[in-house]
């Protein structure tokens, strides 16, 4: 695929879940970086090329909403898509995020064929 994707979730478990979804669903990416919060996220995104994030929204010390505003602030790393994966997806938190510049979201749990039908478009 020659890509490379970020996992932005303080679950080392739902990182390697959403991972293995993600290969399962034949999306096969070069690297995938992980991330336990945005703090680390944005470190990753300024010391990696990476053409993707699925980020989760609640997450200690940055959530995923604060992670998009602050990535928004940063010229190197602005325009890199983000798509939400979280047990929230009301409404009005999809809604915020996509006003932040997440480009869709995906609820937890879900199966391979939900990764692929939601994803496989975007890659």
């Amino acid at each position: 695929m020659g890509e490379n994707v970020l996992l932005v979730d303080d679950s080392s478990t739902m990182r390697k879940i959403v991972g293995r979804s993600l290969r399962q669903a034949g999306l096969d990416f070069d690297n995938i970086f992980e991330a336990a919060d945005g703090v680390e996220a944005l470190e990753v995104l300024e010391s990696e090329s990476v053409d993707i994030v699925l980020s989760d929204i609640n997450m200690p010390n940055m959530d995923g909403i604060s992670f998009l505003r602050e990535k928004s602030t940063r010229d190197g790393i602005k325009d890199i898509p983000v798509f939400m994966i979280s047990t929230e997806t009301g409404d009005d938190i999809i809604g915020e995020a996509k006003s932040l510049g997440a480009i869709g979201a995906m609820k937890k749990p879900f199966t391979p064929d939900k990764v692929n039908e939601v994803l496989g478009p975007l890659m």
